[in-house]
């Protein structure tokens, strides 16, 4: 729901806006890239035949023409579900019933499932599952892009089977123990040997180069809903990694995609196509 302001306590606040959709990091940036013209296979565990949210986020993603048939029914698990105000600045407060059932499930083929793939997208949610399929990637030597949105400690396997990492200043803080984000970008990267960066909304990106910290700036747009922003960056990053093989190419024209989401109410049905991408950035 889009709200002017969130309610306090016990009070009603008046909703303008309602809409009902998909979303969830890996649902958001496929959307993302399959807008974008990518051909995106989604993998993941998903609640049983019995559960009205994973039907929904099943036949939401098949409406994008992203190839659902690796998304794994799980009897008797339910799939995550969340409720989320966005308000008139563009910000959210979200409540989620997380995923019950669904944490202790493999792929039951990873090598089938990035046969012909050019990249794999991963987040951290469901490391049984995750796992396997990272490591498959890396066995065909293919990008391997983790969105890191949570704490893990430095050893972590899939942190460390990953070619890019990407992580947000709250997974990276906790991933660390250090508040300062650029010191803590730079103790994350004594461990972990690969390209790795943060998001930080408004404030932008920030990356390791040789040890040092850069920074690229956010584009300013006037923000209506930055629900699912993180991961349209994540998924437009890794469609130009493909393409252009450069991370500040990509890195840039993931921020554009983003910018032009947060313009736009409904979390991942607000992504854009390429042509909007490539317009954007002609105009910024």
């Amino acid at each position: 729901m889009r709200v002017e302001k969130f309610p306090d306590a016990g009070t009603k606040v008046q909703a303008s806006e309602f809409l009902i959709t998909s979303g969830g990091q890996s649902g958001n940036a496929a959307v993302a890239v399959a807008r974008l013209g990518g051909k995106v296979s989604f993998a993941g565990p998903l609640g049983g035949y019995d559960d009205e949210v994973a039907d929904r986020i099943v036949g939401i993603l098949t409406r994008e023409n992203i190839d659902c048939s690796r998304a794994l029914r799980v009897p008797g698990a339910l799939s995550s579900v969340s409720l989320i105000l966005v308000d008139a600045r563009g910000e959210k407060m979200i409540a989620t019933r997380r995923n019950q059932g669904l944490n202790a499930v493999a792929p039951a083929d990873a090598d089938a499932a990035v046969g012909g793939v050019d990249a794999v997208l991963l987040d951290i949610h469901y490391p049984n599952f995750v796992t396997p399929i990272c490591l498959a990637a890396r066995k065909r030597g293919v990008p391997r892009v983790l969105d890191l949105d949570r704490a893990v400690p430095a050893d972590d396997p899939l942190l460390n089977a990953c070619s890019h990492v990407i992580a947000s200043a709250e997974a990276l803080r906790g991933s660390t123990g250090i508040a300062d984000l650029p010191a803590a970008l730079k103790k994350l990267g004594q461990s972990y040997e690969g390209f790795l960066a943060f998001t930080d909304g408004a404030d932008g990106t920030y990356w390791l180069d040789g040890g040092e910290v850069r920074h690229m700036a956010a584009f300013k747009v006037d923000a209506v809903d930055t629900l699912g922003a993180g991961d349209v960056f994540h998924g437009a990053f890794t469609y130009r990694l493909v393409e252009s093989g450069d991370v500040i190419d990509s890195m840039r024209f993931g921020a554009a995609a983003a910018a032009i989401k947060c313009t736009r109410f409904g979390g991942l049905m607000g992504a854009a196509t390429r042509a909007e991408v490539d317009d954007f950035l002609k105009k910024n």
